[in-house]
């Protein structure tokens, strides 16, 4: 019952369909009992006459009424369990919806595959317990209570004796109730498990095989799998116990009937066609009794799903829209201003960004450099309200970034992240993903942009070739650039490159740089890089060490400082010089000097 009450929202807009089909079950439960009623008629008109000379206007009439009466439970399953379908639409509809509205520290601190379990396997327990469940529940209890009522003007005695084993049903029912219900929820539990497993290992299927882990890997499935079958069992040893004792009860309730209205029949009680009308009953009822079991069964299948169902639905993104946002607030020049902020993740003991103070004028640029963990991608994270900080203030356009939409502010920003994710879509799909209405003209003018024009032209469909799962098609140089140019389709009032050069050549890479500094003219830019040369020309630089600023300034300023920055500038320059990966060139000494932030 928990469930429906949570679910009445979804069931208050399906009201008329389910009146309509729960009067489609009455009305083919009172034809079904007409059956049995024709048929005792019929066996006390053969008693009665000696003949048969009526058979054939009786197994008419029983066609006629069989034949309307499965219209009428056709029409009853189908409109009930259309409506198990729609909810379960609906249902999925605002799941998807409310994973858009989760922040992304939601999915890092859990297994996707587990999610994607919820909205596939837990779902679909929650269709049949609504549709097969509902309808079966309506069914039994229709089809109880009107036979037990005409079984009662028969004779009230006989039914007495015939339905005093219905109560061990329910007895049986309370018994395996819990434990059905706690086994089938460890097995969805489990199933996401086995579900995260198998996708982790077809997401990174190029790793397992580089490393030759497969054996390895299938170990890995084989123990999760086995564990999801161990736990399959024991929900399977409670589950089946139900059919027999379903069966075993109405053997003697038939046993009880054929004694006791046999003795009536020699007795001159009861006529012989009404006894046949009582075993028909019986018969009938037989099936709804079973079926109370198996709707036992999906309403505990449904309730384990709608508990894990319900924990995303009802999960509060902490990252959102709140009595701070003003409606009417928007990013329009996109200076960006950060002041004395700190931010700590959850799991960590330490803070990732400590007191930083940024000022980036509308139209201005910014390069950060640091070295890894240093908390770069960390601090473009807050201008996207990826995360939130835990003190200072965030500003854009001289507004509190918590004043912004996020709809408003996501929209104004241009993002390219440091791992190049790409859909399994065409190069142009890619392109235009923050730009659906992108023209064919603004699309090839950002791959220009971004150096992946002359790419496209050796693609068998040029830039409507499908790159494959996550881009596989593409080489690394090739996803950043094509994640570049979906950041210039969009044509952002902040641009955000996080180390978005990092796989292309230093040739590729200053071309790329010659057009977008076209490209950022008029907009406010930040840039994450390793390589000096990607953040030299810009308005400032910033060097992070272990979540502060240690220094700021230009490209010439910093090198006069001779610092961190210097001694970065330095290395790279060695390992051009001797023709090797600047990251693996000797790193030169130097004094480490903090400057007062500004």
């Amino acid at each position: 019952m928990q469930g429906l009450i949570y679910l009445r929202h979804y069931l208050r807009q399906h009201v008329g369909g389910l009146l309509w089909g729960g009067v489609l079950i009455i009305a083919a439960n009172v034809l079904a009992l007409s059956l049995p009623y024709v048929t005792g008629l019929a066996v006390d008109d053969i008693q009665a006459h000696g003949n048969i000379n009526n058979t054939w206007r009786f197994a008419l009439i029983l066609v006629g009424l069989a034949l309307v009466t499965g219209v009428v439970q056709f029409g009853a399953r189908y409109v009930i369990n259309a409506i198990s379908r729609e909810i379960e639409y609906e249902l999925r509809n605002n799941l998807f919806r409310q994973f858009q509205r989760l922040e992304l520290d939601y999915f890092q601190r859990r297994r996707l595959g587990d999610l994607v379990a919820r909205a596939i396997n837990d779902l679909s327990a929650i269709r049949m317990f609504l549709g097969p469940g509902i309808n079966n529940s309506l069914n039994t209890a229709a089809a109880l209570i009107a036979t037990l009522i005409v079984m009662f003007q028969i004779d009230r005695q006989l039914m007495l004796y015939t339905t005093v084993m219905l109560p061990l049903m329910t007895v049986t029912f309370l018994i395996l109730d819990k434990r059905i219900s706690q086994s089938f929820k460890r097995v969805q539990d489990q199933f996401g498990i086995v579900s995260a497993q198998a996708q982790e290992n077809f997401s990174g299927i190029r790793v397992v095989k580089a490393y030759t882990q497969e054996a390895a890997e299938l170990d890995a499935f084989n123990n999760v799998n086995g564990e999801y079958m161990r736990r399959s069992l024991i929900y399977a040893r409670f589950y089946s116990v139900l059919w027999p004792a379903m069966f075993f009860i109405s053997g003697l309730a038939a046993v009880v009937l054929l004694w006791r209205g046999g003795v009536d029949v020699i007795a001159g009680r009861i006529q012989l066609g009404q006894l046949v009308q009582f075993n028909i009953y019986l018969v009938q009822l037989t099936w709804p009794m079973i079926a109370l079991g198996w709707v036992v069964n999906l309403f505990q299948q449904g309730q384990a799903s709608l508990v894990r169902v319900r924990e995303v639905l009802e999960y509060d993104p902490t990252i959102k829209d709140g009595p701070q946002t003003n409606p009417d607030a928007r990013v329009a020049a996109g200076a960006v201003t950060l002041r004395g902020v700190t931010l700590r993740y959850a799991d960590s003991a330490h803070d990732a960004l400590s007191d930083i103070n940024v000022a980036i004028p509308a139209g201005g640029s910014l390069g950060i450099v640091g070295a890894t963990g240093s908390g770069k991608s960390s601090l473009v994270n807050l201008l996207t309200r990826t995360f939130e900080a835990q003190s200072g203030d965030i500003l854009i356009d001289e507004q509190p970034i918590r004043s912004i939409p996020l709809h408003e502010l996501h929209a104004a920003v241009g993002y390219v992240p440091q791992e190049s994710f790409l859909f399994s879509t065409s190069i142009a799909d890619n392109i235009a993903y923050g730009k659906p209405d992108a023209t064919k003209d603004e699309l090839e003018r950002a791959a220009e942009i971004a150096q992946l024009a002359k790419d496209v032209v050796d693609f068998p469909d040029g830039i409507f070739t499908v790159v494959g799962e996550r881009g596989v098609s593409l080489s690394g140089g090739q996803k950043q650039r094509t994640s570049i140019a979906r950041a210039v389709a969009k044509n952002p009032q902040i641009l955000i490159l996080d180390d978005a050069l990092s796989s292309v050549d230093t040739n590729t890479e200053a071309e790329i740089l010659r057009r977008l500094h076209a490209f950022m003219q008029g907009r406010t830019s930040i840039v994450i890089a390793h390589r000096i040369s990607t953040v030299k020309d810009l308005d400032q630089i910033i060097v992070l060490d272990e979540g502060r600023i240690v220094e700021r300034g230009t490209h010439d300023e910093l090198l006069r400082h001779g610092g961190i920055y210097h001694a970065m500038y330095r290395r790279q320059l060695l390992g051009e010089e001797l023709g090797i990966d600047n990251d693996e060139a000797p790193a030169p000494t130097f004094v480490q000097t903090e400057i007062p932030q500004e």
